[in-house]
């Protein structure tokens, strides 16, 4: 690769973060180029520069890496955790050599399908704003929900000053202490269900992502991963 890129989508492209986590770390002083530090966005470069970040030097690899992860609650999608946690690394580490980083994130607490790749392009692609995918979410919550709830659930919550978008929501099990609720919605607002949930006065006991378009997680074991197939990579970029 001789031509000139941004300094972020080249960053992106060897696997350090998604693009806008990478701008972050430009923002942060934590790049430099030939040399020295840039701390700010709008720079290009081409591979023929010496690019580092946290010191220790990148480069694009030609061998692209797609997995599913089960994520279990616990541990962090943020590949430098600034409180020194357990992230999704740890669970494929001994095993795969590339940096690869998440698609979208799930927080601390939640649970299930979560992709990883080093494909920058296909991983900004999927996550820009434009590309409307849908997610489908298990949610266990305690007590019971009334079909009133479920409508204000299905047609928006006001959230931090704004309304989400119309969801799919359905009750698909629970007992008498708990309900299980199938959402999928195709925002990506940080902890949506969980805030939407609050807005009802709902508390969360689980949730787990289950499928991301047509992607299912399957029978992967909780903490395990395993490679996409040709068919699951050309359908992301359909998509994407």
């Amino acid at each position: 690769m001789n031509e000139e890129m941004r300094l972020q989508k080249y960053m992106a492209l060897c696997g350090v973060a998604s693009r806008r986590a990478c701008e972050e770390i430009i923002l942060n002083g934590r790049v430099s180029v030939n040399g020295k530090i840039v701390d700010k966005l709008g720079v290009k470069v081409t591979d023929g520069d010496e690019i580092m970040v946290d010191s220790k030097i990148i480069r694009i690899s030609s061998k692209k890496i797609y997995i599913m992860v089960n994520k279990p609650a616990g541990i962090v999608t943020t590949m430098n955790d600034e409180q020194g946690r357990e992230n999704v690394s740890s669970l494929y580490a001994n095993e795969i050599r590339e940096r690869i980083y998440p698609v979208g994130r799930l927080d601390m607490y939640s649970e299930g399908l979560l992709l990883m790749t080093n494909d920058g392009d296909l991983a900004y692609s999927l996550t820009h704003p434009k590309h409307v995918i849908d997610k489908t979410y298990l949610v266990t919550i305690k007590g019971h929900i009334s079909e009133l709830e479920l409508k204000k659930l299905r047609s928006g919550v006001v959230i931090d000053g704004k309304k989400t978008s119309e969801a799919q929501v359905k009750e698909v099990g629970g007992d008498s202490t708990s309900t299980i609720l199938e959402f999928v919605i195709h925002e990506g607002r940080n902890r949506q269900i969980r805030k939407m949930l609050e807005a009802l006065d709902k508390k969360v006991v689980r949730l787990q992502r289950v499928k991301i378009g047509n992607l299912t997680l399957g029978h992967i074991p909780e903490g395990r991963w395993r490679h996409l197939t040709p068919s699951e990579i050309k359908y992301l970029n359909s998509i994407g």
